[in-house]
């Protein structure tokens, strides 16, 4: 159970990634951080560090508790560094092929009684775990974005996790002060299946000359309370996140109500993904 979990592995250093290493440092855990390079998980480091910094300098943690803080992130260069890990949790773009290759290499380097988990929002556990000799070891963890500050975790059990693993997990994540949901293995879980289509909507709604962008997220934030409009979110995510979490649902439910829009594909195909590329349905700096 929990008491087997000290070392966290977290496979990807981009912002998902970044913020699961910082939450898990946080929570008392040893943490690896891995991605494609050591340099790569040196500056998702320094990234960390900055937002540690900064919650010093609002006396959010103290300086002693930043230090120890840091002394738990270890960057590593690669998957095969991760075979002491007791957890390791992928957090890489949204793509099946990456994430199967990745569990496949996982399965190998990690040791036999370590726990792999992904951070996927919408591709099925029970896929991923299939391609892993420790199918009953395999488990969904999403985390919602930003990591540090979404208190909700996912979990979600493939067709073969053990009920040890699932309660391990559930362990951990309410060690890093989360609140854990349990759903089934079904394409975009519980969250993205209601969210998806809600931001699908709105630019279909955008794409149909119906209202502007700001006006449709004006309305959404006034009329249902929601602290930000769904375009909004949606740049804040990716667009080419919410496009491919929009054709897992097409593909895994087969219902014509999960077509992504035409406009969500022209966006991502033009390279405009939201803040990260400084455009999306907005402009930012």
């Amino acid at each position: 159970m929990i008491d087997s979990i000290k070392i966290i592995g977290v496979l990807g250093a981009g912002q998902m990634g970044r913020g699961i290493a910082q939450v898990a440092a946080q929570s008392g855990f040893t943490v690896q951080m891995s991605d494609v390079n050591l340099a790569s998980a040196e500056a998702g480091k320094k990234k960390i560090m900055g937002q540690l910094v900064k919650l010093v300098e609002k006396a959010k943690i103290t300086k002693e508790e930043c230090d120890q803080i840091e002394a738990r992130l270890k960057p590593v260069s690669g998957i095969s560094d991760l075979s002491d890990a007791d957890l390791v949790v992928e957090a890489v773009s949204e793509n099946p092929a990456l994430k199967y290759s990745l569990f496949e290499q996982l399965s190998k380097a990690c040791k036999p009684a370590a726990i792999l988990a992904t951070n996927t929002s919408s591709i099925s556990i029970t896929a991923i775990a299939a391609k892993t000799a420790r199918p009953d070891k395999v488990v969904g963890m999403h985390f919602m974005n930003p990591v540090p500050v979404m208190k909700l975790i996912e979990g979600i059990r493939g067709l073969q996790t053990s009920d040890e693993t699932f309660a391990t997990v559930r362990a951990v994540c309410e060690k890093m002060g989360k609140t854990f949901v349990s759903v089934r293995d079904i394409p975009g879980f519980a969250v993205n299946r209601i969210l998806m289509p809600m931001i699908n909507e709105a630019v279909t709604v955008l794409y149909e000359g119906i209202a502007t962008v700001e006006d449709i997220d004006q309305a959404m934030k006034l009329g249902t309370n929601q602290p930000m409009g769904p375009l909004t979110l949606a740049d804040f995510i990716g667009l080419d996140t919410c496009l491919a979490i929009m054709e897992v649902l097409h593909t895994g439910l087969g219902d014509s109500k999960y077509r992504p829009s035409p406009l969500l594909r022209q966006y991502v195909e033009a390279g405009w993904l939201g803040k990260k590329s400084g455009r999306g349905f907005y402009r930012y700096e």
